[in-house]
């Protein structure tokens, strides 16, 4: 084990502005020698990281791909911010953007944890994330990435301002049948933002609270007790189709909902994903 105190870690934080693991973690690999491990740390660009570390990073980017998977399709979406859409805009942003995306999808990584420690361009993507926002100055996150597998994956991804990248992302998988439709879908995904893929997916515990409330606010307003379970299963019906893709009216023709586009082409839509920049 490594000869160090408590002492030489703060001083090596004060010194460098790193954060403590870090400071930690680079004077186990030099062996308690402060000189060396201060050499470590500025080679991994983790000096004023515990600096930026209370700074907002709401800004940022979007970044998807599809690749093959045996007989089908997986889709990995991440979603890595920044403090500014200055940096967002920036080159070397967007090239560590596309290489926490490769890392993702050769790891298989479905968490953020696994996401960091996965190996990138000869380190890991949180070694790289700390060196490239060491670089700029400026504190980067990778907040989320998400896979999703199909027989077919659609992706769509939106600019909300020419000037910008990517902001919102979004995946579908389908069927084989659904190749066709999928695409349209994501569109309508990534402007009305549902929770759910059906109406089975929402979670027993959410259904009873929605209907508790329908039930209390009828109630309030002095329905007849005879009318409420209509009016409420109306309200229920009114939550289904703003949080369930299934039931939600259809972006291009809001007199049919999703689940009637989608059963006329012959298909199925097996799951999703979507992410909005820092919401």
């Amino acid at each position: 084990m490594a000869n160090y105190t408590a002492a030489d870690i703060k001083a090596l934080r004060e010194r460098t502005g790193a954060g403590m693991m870090d400071v930690k973690k680079a004077l186990d690999e030099a062996e308690g020698d402060s000189a060396k491990a201060l050499e470590i740390i500025r080679v991994k660009g983790l000096q004023g990281v515990s600096k930026r570390e209370d700074r907002a990073a709401s800004d940022g980017l979007v970044a998807a791909t599809v690749v093959a998977d045996g007989d089908g399709e997986v889709g990995v979406l991440v979603e890595v911010n920044s403090e500014t859409d200055f940096v967002a805009k920036n080159e070397v942003f967007g090239t560590l953007a596309q290489q926490v995306l490769d890392a993702a999808v050769a790891s298989g990584a479905t968490d953020i944890d696994a996401l960091l420690e996965a190996p990138a361009e000869g380190t890991t993507v949180a070694d790289l994330v700390n060196q490239t926002a060491a670089t700029m100055g400026e504190k980067i996150v990778v907040r989320r990435v998400a896979r999703v597998s199909g027989q077919k994956v659609a992706t769509y991804l939106h600019r909300t301002a020419k000037d910008l990248p990517p902001q919102v992302g979004v995946l579908v998988a389908t069927d084989a049948a659904g190749g066709e439709v999928a695409r349209d879908v994501a569109m309508h995904i990534a402007a009305y933002s549902p929770t759910y893929l059906s109406r089975e997916d929402v979670p027993e515990d959410v259904v009873a609270n929605e209907r508790r409330i329908a039930e209390e606010t009828s109630r309030n307003e002095g329905k007849p007790e005879a009318a409420l379970p209509k009016i409420i299963e109306g309200r229920m019906n009114g939550f289904y189709k703003e949080t369930v893709l299934l039931d939600q009216p259809y972006a291009r023709d809001p007199k049919v909902n999703v689940g009637k586009v989608v059963q006329e082409a012959g298909a199925t839509v097996t799951g999703f994903a979507r992410f909005r920049v820092g919401a």
